[in-house]
């Protein structure tokens, strides 16, 4: 199949967060399986390309026309990329924000990218599905089914929508339309109007043909009130067509058998080396190594609400009294940091921070810990904790998104499972977790049998992309037309 992925960010290009990732290892994937694949990202400043296009491309938004560029960044592992390269919208010093603060713009500019990569697939690459993520594409499938909707090159096209997290939105006031060029018959219930706003995602969600997010957990929660964020209902809706599928990770990255990174290379055939990564870990973080026979706990995340830390925050001095120590990175909220920075002056035995983000660190954190804690509020997906079973290092987590689908509760009377969870999003719920962690640890045998659970989990690129290629296949039988009004 040809398979067009629109995004606004994708490596080795562009990266604000995970969603790179996945437009970089999936296409990938999908290549090496025999498909045809493109991706269509912003030329945001830095990115070097090595042909153009389309010189000039006219695009109108609104009374204004615009013409940007279509650049060619050659083929990577199989997949070619095109970039939309307009200098004012894209050439800035963020993507999506300037100081923390959203780009005033930034309705027209992923409706210029939305109506360039619509023209891409007409006019210079004609997909058999285009497969567009989160809020900055959004506005593909919604014009494909309302202003293309005739098109004899566009309509049969079928269109995946990818949401990362349903948290961002693209909410703009009711005036983007006129200033996009979009017709005033959208500031509808069943379209884009979205509490007297106009709603991007909301459109993506409506408009397009199947609808997926990063695990099947996910996918059920976003259709309650509680991790909707105002779009349950229109997720109800389209439930027959809304599907979870798990991000796979790069294990030529991630596999302690050939990471760089870490102090010494094992795998479950031999685990002895973890113990000399621990060590090193110990000593990077002024930890004492003579600690080194009490679970050591790594975290690495964003130091945020929605992470967790309220919960951790409100139990830290009971967590310190149980036989643990701590190896934490991260950024985020400056009350977070702080909490980190003072448990690592109060108990400098046992806790050891650093504030920022190291990627060569991160490694050395899943192969040095004994255990992985991410007690998240909501996870659509989670990395760390897929890296953690692959590095021997058993997760604790919150029963939440892709954790839920990923992680498996540890029995003890059978040895199965793969990490310990809870449900309840309490500090004494996670508490406990740790707490049965700790026991678990304190027996050899069962924790090694833990250990090599998690090893053989196969949560490779290669068996998400398979599943995705059934969905396209499915979209490409079964489109159905989608406008206001429907209903499935």
């Amino acid at each position: 199949m040809k398979i067009l992925f629109v995004s606004p960010e994708g490596l080795p290009f562009s990266k604000t967060g995970g969603l790179a990732d996945v437009v970089e290892a999936l296409p990938k994937a999908l290549a090496a399986m025999g498909h045809d694949v493109a991706v269509i990202l912003p030329r945001y400043r830095g990115t070097k390309v090595s042909t153009v296009v389309v010189p000039s491309l006219t695009i109108p938004l609104g009374d204004v026309l615009r013409f940007p560029a279509i650049a060619d960044g050659s083929v990577l592992n199989g997949v070619r990329y095109f970039f939309v390269d307009d200098p004012e919208y894209f050439d800035r010093d963020g993507y999506y924000t300037v100081k923390g603060t959203d780009y005033p713009d930034n309705g027209e500019r992923f409706a210029l990218f939305s109506k360039a990569a619509i023209e891409i697939a007409k006019h210079i690459w004609r997909p058999d599905v285009m497969h567009c993520h989160d809020w900055q594409s959004a506005l593909v499938p919604t014009l494909l089914r309302t202003i293309y909707a005739g098109d004899p090159v566009l309509r049969g096209i079928p269109v995946v929508f990818t949401v990362h997290n349903l948290g961002y939105h693209g909410d703009f006031d009711r005036g983007v339309l006129q200033r996009i060029g979009l017709p005033a018959s959208l500031f509808h219930i069943d379209a884009l109007e979205f509490y007297g706003r106009i709603n991007l995602l909301k459109g993506g969600l409506m408009f397009a043909d199947w609808v997926t997010t990063v695990s099947r957990r996910y996918a059920q929660e976003i259709m309650t009130p509680e991790y909707g964020h105002g779009l349950d209902g229109v997720l109800r809706v389209r439930a027959a067509r809304v599907v979870g599928i798990v991000n796979g990770v790069d294990y030529s990255a991630w596999n302690p058998e050939n990471d760089d990174f870490i102090a010494a290379k094992y795998s479950a055939r031999d685990l002895s080396a973890k113990a000399v990564c621990k060590k090193a870990l110990l000593r990077e973080f002024k930890l004492p190594e003579a600690s080194a026979g009490r679970a050591l706990l790594g975290i690495v995340a964003r130091f945020t609400d929605q992470k967790g830390f309220d919960l951790i925050a409100e139990v830290a001095a009971d967590l310190l009294r149980e036989d643990v120590s701590i190896a934490a990175l991260g950024t985020g909220e400056p009350k977070y940091e702080a909490l980190f920075r003072k448990l690592a002056m109060k108990f400098p035995e046992k806790v050891g921070v650093r504030i920022g983000y190291d990627n060569a660190l991160a490694h050395r954190i899943e192969a040095g810990a004994d255990m992985f804690l991410m007690p998240s509020r909501y996870e659509p997906c989670g990395l760390n904790q897929i890296y953690s079973l692959r590095y021997g290092t058993v997760p604790v987590v919150r029963a939440t998104g892709g954790l839920d689908d990923t992680v498996e509760q540890f029995e003890p009377s059978t040895g199965q499972g793969t990490g310990f969870k809870f449900d309840e999003y309490t500090g004494k719920a996670l508490l406990a977790a740790v707490r049965a962690a700790v026991q678990a640890y304190k027996d050899r045998a069962a924790w090694r049998k833990l250990q090599l659970n998690g090893m053989a989990k196969d949560f490779s690129w290669k068996t998400s992309a398979a599943e995705y290629a059934r969905l396209y296949e499915t979209a490409s039988g079964a489109r159905i037309p989608r406008g206001p009004g429907a209903s499935k």
